[in-house]
């Protein structure tokens, strides 16, 4: 197998300065709220962070909106207390560099799987994405909507992206943690609550039927393509640098135009999150259909 990167984008060091200069500007393009709805599947209150652009929607009536889903142990206001979510997306609309967009920072227990301990997956998809789109004015359809996330959010949004491929246009597996076949002995996974069957142990099967890798035939065989971004540091002490390499070389055999990968100087930490952010929604918006 050879592991190559891809051309990077043209953007990310104009878009970086941006950002920076944004941390003291007084102009704003969005606000962000923090809420919860009554989830059917959870049987309690599903909490979310979410930011609002104060433009109209650049085209019609509604924006493109990105899912974006934090790590292991993560919550909700993650992406706003430490990714810099609000000053990015701001710097980025602020210059049109992307679209006014809604960005939705959902708050999940189990992996973005349904776990031993709650349905996180049924609950996403079947709970939040119909409150967000019968709540906020936001894109109904598969062109307008995206999913990303950090080390376990990025394993939730590539197995979201490959189950659903119908659902998604294009998602981003920041230091995705799709590791094959099992997680390295220093992962959180060995003692998250969401793989611990009832004895307490790592359940191994759980892991394997959830990963990227079991829906991949299915995924190839759909006639639908979703665009990628993959990235890792190359300090990652999880050897993401290595599984986010396979994960792209899995995608790149199969769609060598819809997919990308950048290892950037950096270990498995907000960091590196934070500096690939505008990357990542630059290219998400890159992909937007009205």
């Amino acid at each position: 197998m050879t592991l190559s990167v891809a051309r990077p984008l043209k953007l990310p060091t104009i878009v970086l300065a941006i950002i920076l200069n944004a941390v003291t500007a007084a102009a704003r393009c969005g606000e962000v709220d923090t809420a919860n709805f009554d989830s059917e599947t959870l049987d309690k209150p599903y909490p979310y962070s979410i930011y609002i652009p104060d433009e109209a929607p650049a085209n019609g009536s509604t924006y493109p909106v990105v899912y974006l889903l934090h790590g292991s142990f993560g919550s909700a206001t993650d992406w706003l207390e430490q990714g810099a979510l609000e000053a990015t997306a701001d710097a980025l609309i602020r210059e049109g560099i992307i679209p006014p967009t809604v960005v939705v920072m959902p708050g999940c227990q189990s992996w973005w799987l349904d776990g031993h301990n709650e349905a996180a997956a049924t609950a996403f998809l079947s709970d939040l994405i119909p409150h967000i789109e019968s709540t906020y004015p936001v894109s109904k359809e598969r062109s307008g909507r995206f999913v990303a996330g950090l080390s376990a959010g990025g394993y939730g949004a590539t197995r979201f992206a490959l189950m659903h491929p119908e659902r998604f246009a294009a998602a981003a597996a920041l230091s995705p943690a799709t590791y094959v076949p099992l997680p390295p002995a220093n992962s959180s996974a060995y003692r998250h609550p969401a793989f611990l069957d009832g004895a307490g142990d790592f359940d191994q099967g759980l892991w394997q039927r959830n990963n990227f890798t079991a829906y991949w035939d299915d995924y190839r065989d759909s006639g639908l393509t979703v665009a990628f971004y993959i990235n890792s540091g190359d300090h990652d002490e999880f050897a993401i640098a290595y599984h986010a390499a396979v994960l792209y070389e899995t995608l790149r055999q199969h769609q060598p135009d819809a997919v990308e990968l950048r290892i950037v100087d950096g270990a498995h930490n907000w960091e590196v999150w934070r500096s690939t952010l505008p990357d990542t929604l630059t290219f998400l918006l890159s992909h937007y259909r009205p």
